[in-house]
């Protein structure tokens, strides 16, 4: 049967099967919340990913509950439109040709996801693993008396080797690092080849899109091991022989060849249009009402899973149904709705509900609503974020609770609703976190995460209905319904209170931090888009302005994050950098102290 057909019938469903009269009596019930999640949660939805058919179906589903329990739809009749970067793919035009001998793609090459459309004709300087490292650990460069400038970098994908437990060449061998450092010396292409102590296979690099929309600025290819053994023929080695070489002395050994490529590459962005859904419960009070109380959950989830999805089993192609994670949140938010429309004249401040679309992808669809300035940041005064809320556990009563420290009033009035409700509360103070809650902390609005936390099916196909509590769910609403309500009728709103950083913590260490939140919603940009800049911090103190655009650090060029944290790991406290800025139409020089 025709797809449009099927998903037709779908909606159908949805039209007949849920509708509710808005005068019925909303009562958040374990029923209702299993009768969503199957839905939401159902193999015919296909992992919820944004940009399918299959996404809008969902959208639809969310909006009309909340019209049948007569909330005011916002934005366009309820949605709140937003394009997302879905992944990359191959365009018509890549090539590549040594001498008279054309490569065949995905044989021989195959161009990696942040490569630059170019086209490159030029010779090749072999520069062994690509490393320019001096620290206090090691020193390693592969371009110490050799000119790249105007080649193409062949890198082997790998490290030398090290005996010890941690190779400290490993912080500095990621591509997009290996990459920026080829431009620093002037080449003009990268060529990687994968090492054979990194890999036993020469599988080429699968075409993974890595959230981050800005290219290296150069083309970048990954070629086949018997392309690279036939390029190294000019030095008379091939690519194992000169990887055992430099690791038997311990040194780089680079040259310049007179082997000449051409190359094109050519990636396009598949770019998809999703949306957040958006319903109001307004509030009693004619000054008060105009100050809002963010409900939210997010919608999305992985799709069929496979490789650049975020499923912790990458191999494994399933649908990922995310019956936890977040069709619980999202039926709660509903639930949630429906009670309170019905107690809407007990409310002083008006109550916003929104699904949000792209979380799975880097919390994009919270991060664009609160850059749409639909409602002015100064008007929210607390967001509330539900996010995996069906898995109870009824022996502890445990609820985790994040953002308990963003706010003055948090901690009291927490604990005085869970002992209400029975529950045992595990406090993260810290506001930043990995799910929707984190957008409305960077503006500095209070922030309450709710979660019965992670499990072993989180991210696989198996997180399914079956193991859902909904009657431990119902407990978990009527907990967040009284707290909600607390809020929507106190005489005062929350006072926030910084709780942490606002900014996404990394797995690399370093040694120095400029003290900024990176703006990764900000799309296809040259730089670096700081979103909030942390008082007191370097970048503050230095002049630095939420909204400027770092394009350079020391003269260096940064056209994303990844170039950002390349240049901050070779820098040192106590040291005075130089960072260039667009702010506007204008370039500000500005000399920040470490």
């Amino acid at each position: 049967m025709n797809t449009k057909i099927i998903l037709a019938i779908i909606l159908l469903s949805v039209s007949f099967s849920f509708t509710r009269s808005s005068k019925s009596k909303p009562e958040i019930t374990a029923k209702e919340l299993k009768k969503h999640i199957s839905f939401l949660a159902s193999d015919e939805m296909k992992g919820r990913k944004p940009g399918t058919p299959e996404d809008l179906v969902v959208a639809n589903y969310i909006r009309k509950q909340f019209a049948d329990y007569g909330l005011k739809m916002m934005g366009d009749n309820g949605f709140h439109h937003v394009e997302l970067v879905a992944g990359v793919e191959l365009g018509e035009n890549n090539a590549v040709q040594i001498g008279n001998k054309k490569l065949s793609m995905h044989t021989d090459f195959r161009p990696l996801s942040f490569s630059e459309d170019a086209i490159l004709n030029a010779k090749i300087a072999v520069v062994g693993f690509g490393l320019d490292i001096k620290t206090d650990k090691t020193t390693w460069n592969d371009y110490q008396g050799i000119d790249v400038k105007g080649r193409w970098a062949l890198i082997m994908i790998g490290e030398p080797k090290f005996e010890g437990r941690q190779n400290p060449y490993e912080e500095f061998s990621g591509l997009r690092t290996k990459v920026l450092t080829a431009k620093d010396h002037g080449a003009l292409g990268v060529l990687f080849v994968t090492a054979h102590s990194k890999s036993k296979t020469d599988e080429l690099t699968d075409l993974f899109y890595d959230k981050v929309e800005s290219t290296a600025g150069i083309p970048v290819i990954h070629i086949s091991r018997n392309i690279a053994d036939m390029i190294l023929e000019s030095m008379n080695y091939n690519l194992l022989a000169l990887e055992n070489e430099m690791n038997k002395i311990q040194a780089p050994i680079s040259s310049n060849i007179d082997v000449e490529l051409s190359g094109q590459t050519d990636i396009d962005l598949i770019r998809v249009n999703s949306q957040n859904i958006l319903a109001m419960v307004e509030g009693s009070d004619p000054l008060l009402k105009n100050e809002y109380i963010i409900v939210g959950a997010h919608y999305d989830h992985l799709g069929m899973g496979g490789h650049g999805s975020g499923s912790r089993f990458p191999d494994t192609v399933a649908v990922h149904n995310g019956a936890d994670d977040n069709a619980s949140g999202v039926a709660g938010i509903i639930e949630l709705a429906g009670s309170l429309q019905k107690a809407k004249k007990d409310l002083k401040r008006s109550i916003v509900f929104i699904a949000f679309t792209g979380e799975e992808m880097g919390l994009l669809g919270s991060k664009n609503f609160v850059e749409s300035q639909l409602l002015e940041n100064s008007s929210m005064k607390t967001m509330i974020n539900f996010d995996m809320i069906g898995r109870l556990n009824k022996k502890t009563m445990t609820l985790l609770v994040g953002g308990s420290g963003t706010a003055i009033e948090s901690d009291s009035l927490l604990h005085m609703h869970a002992s209400k409700h029975g529950f045992n509360l595990k406090l993260s103070p810290e506001g930043y976190g990995p799910s929707d809650h984190a957008a409305f902390y960077s503006k500095s609005i209070p922030v309450i995460f709710i979660s019965t936390g992670a499990h072993a099916d989180y991210h696989t196909w198996q997180d399914d209905i079956d193991k859902i509590d909904f009657e431990g769910e119902q407990q978990v609403l009527m907990f967040s319904e009284s707290l909600i309500k607390d809020l929507a009728s106190a005489s005062n709103p929350l006072t926030f209170k910084e709780a942490g950083p606002k900014e996404r913590a990394s797995s690399t260490s370093y040694k120095v931090t400029l003290g900024i939140m990176p703006d990764f919603a900000a799309g296809d940009i040259k730089g670096l888009k700081v979103e909030v800049v942390r008082k007191g911090a370097p970048a503050n103190k230095g002049g630095m302005e939420d909204g400027d655009i770092i394009t350079a650090i020391n003269g260096l060029s940064v056209n994303n994050i990844y170039d950002y944290m390349n240049r901050l790991k070779k820098l040192n406290v106590g040291e005075s950098i130089t960072v260039d800025v667009l702010r506007g139409e204008e370039t500000h020089v500005l000399i920040i102290q470490l």
